[in-house]
C-alpha cells in the first residue's frame, strides 16, 4: 500500500486588497506538514501554482523552502514533487534542482526532452514505501506550454491544442509503461479538465490558443490516480481517481464556501486507488455579509457588532469581510461612509458589492441625433443610469447653473 498527499494551488505571495496572505499560508502549510507526518505518507505531490506570480517575492520563496524543510523532516523517506503551474516561474523552479535533489525534492518546471524523446529521468519518479520497496511510479508533468506540444498536422480534426495535449500525455504514458510495465502509475496535470467547476474571479482560462478545457479521457484508464492543479475547488472530474485537490486557502469571494485542504490517496499493490479530501482549519475567517442579499447602509454597523469580535484581534488575524449593500439613491461618498463604520471593528473590508433597484426599461424608440437632444435630458438619463433614481430638483438646479456658466 502506497499513501500520498495531493496538494496544489498554494499561490504563495498572494495578497487580497493589499493584505498579505502569508499568515494564512503558514498556518495551512503547517497543517499540511502535520498531516503528512501523522498519515506517514510516501509521497507529496504539489500540482502547480506554487507561487502566485512569475516574480515571487523573497518572502514567498522562503516560505516554500521552509515548508520543504519541514516536510522532509516529517517524512524522511517520502518522494516530494513540485510541478510548475501557469502562475509559476518555470525557470526558477528548475534552477535549484541540484540543491533540491540533495534534499530529495524533485522540481519539474518544463517538459524535458533528450534527442527529441521525453526525458523520463526528469519526469518518472519511483514512490517507495517505508521499507524502500517501489509501490508505484509518478509521471510528473507540469503545465503544458505551447513549445511543449507536438504540432498538429493538416489531417487533425477538432481542436489542435486539445489534440496536442492528448498526444503529449499519450507519448508520456507510453514511454513510462515501456519502462515500468503494469506497475501502478500516478499522473499529474496542471490544466482545466472539462467538467471541473471554476471559481469566479480566481482562475485564468489557461489552455493554449484560446482553448478552454481538455476532456478527461486524455488520461488513460489504467492510471491509478491523476493529481490535478489549477481549479481551486476540491473535486473529481470524469472519474473518482481524477481529482483536483483545490487551493489551500480561499483566493476570492466565490471560494468562501469551499472545504480547502489536501487529498489523501491510498494505492494498493494492484493499482486500486481511494481518495479522501481532508479539510483544513482556517486561521483567518472569510465572511460574506449578509450571507444572502444586501444590507441597507444603516444596517452595516449592527451586522458587524453582532459578530462579537475581540477588539484586540491583531491585524493579521482580523476577518476578511465581503460586504453587499443596497442603495436606493446617489452613492457619492458611500465607500468613505462604509469605511468609517468598518474602522470601528476588527475587520478587513476587501470587497464591496453595491446593489440598486432594477429599472424597468422603457420601450426602445428610434434614436435621436445628439443635436436633437437637450443637455438637461442627457444629464437626467446619465444620472438615472448611474444611481438608479431620478435627479432631485437640487441636482437639476446645480446642472442648470453649471450649464449657464459653461
Amino acid at each position: 500500500m502506497i499513501r500520498l498527499l495531493h496538494t496544489a494551488d498554494w499561490h504563495l505571495g498572494a495578497a487580497l486588497q493589499g493584505w498579505s496572505r502569508e499568515p494564512e499560508h503558514r498556518a495551512a502549510l503547517a497543517q499540511l506538514v502535520e498531516t503528512a507526518r501523522v498519515r506517514v505518507v510516501d509521497a507529496v505531490i504539489v500540482a502547480g501554482d506554487i507561487f502566485d506570480s512569475l516574480n515571487p517575492s523573497a518572502e514567498a520563496q522562503r516560505l516554500l523552502y521552509d515548508t520543504l524543510r519541514d516536510l522532509r523532516a516529517a517524512c524522511p523517506h517520502a518522494t516530494i514533487a513540485l510541478l510548475a503551474g501557469n502562475h509559476d516561474p518555470a525557470g526558477r523552479l528548475e534552477a535549484p534542482r541540484a540543491l533540491f535533489e540533495i534534499a530529495g525534492v524533485h522540481s519539474v518546471g518544463v517538459i524535458a526532452r533528450r534527442e527529441g524523446a521525453l526525458d523520463l529521468s526528469a519526469h518518472l519518479l519511483p514512490i517507495r514505501d517505508a521499507s524502500g520497496a517501489v509501490g508505484a511510479y509518478l509521471l510528473a508533468l507540469p503545465y503544458p506550454r505551447a513549445a511543449d506540444l507536438p504540432i498538429a498536422g493538416a489531417d487533425v480534426t477538432g481542436s489542435p491544442v486539445v489534440w496536442g495535449v492528448r498526444a503529449l500525455y499519450r507519448e508520456a504514458v507510453d514511454a513510462a509503461r515501456a519502462k515500468i510495465g503494469a506497475a501502478p502509475l500516478v499522473l499529474t496535470g496542471h490544466l482545466h479538465v472539462a467538467g471541473g467547476l471554476e471559481s469566479e474571479g480566481a482562475e485564468r482560462r489557461i489552455l493554449i490558443g484560446g482553448e478552454h478545457a481538455a476532456p478527461p479521457d486524455i488520461f488513460p484508464p489504467d492510471a491509478a490516480y491523476v493529481a490535478l492543479g489549477h481549479l481551486h475547488k476540491p473535486q473529481k472530474v470524469g472519474r473518482e481517481t481524477i481529482r483536483y485537490s483545490g487551493a489551500l486557502i480561499p483566493m476570492s469571494k466565490s471560494e468562501i464556501g469551499y472545504a480547502h485542504g489536501v487529498t489523501l490517496v491510498e494505492i494498493s499493490g494492484a493499482g486500486a486507488a481511494t481518495a479522501e479530501p481532508l479539510a483544513f482549519t482556517r486561521s483567518v475567517a472569510h465572511l460574506r455579509l449578509p450571507q444572502q442579499g444586501p444590507l441597507a447602509v444603516s444596517e452595516i454597523e449592527g451586522a458587524l457588532a453582532s459578530l462579537a469580535l475581540d477588539p484586540q484581534t491583531p491585524d493579521e488575524a482580523r476577518p476578511f469581510v465581503h460586504l453587499a449593500v443596497r442603495v436606493n439613491g446617489p452613492s457619492v461618498g458611500l465607500k468613505a461612509e462604509i469605511d468609517a463604520v468598518c474602522e470601528k471593528f476588527p475587520v478587513r473590508l476587501v470587497s464591496l458589492a453595491v446593489e440598486r433597484p432594477q429599472r424597468i426599461e422603457a420601450p426602445q424608440l428610434a434614436p435621436l441625433r445628439l443635436a436633437e437632444r437637450q443637455p438637461r435630458d442627457l444629464f437626467r438619463e446619465a444620472f438615472e443610469a448611474t444611481h438608479g433614481v431620478a435627479p432631485s430638483d437640487e441636482h437639476l438646479r446645480c446642472f442648470d447653473q453649471l450649464a449657464e456658466e459653461a
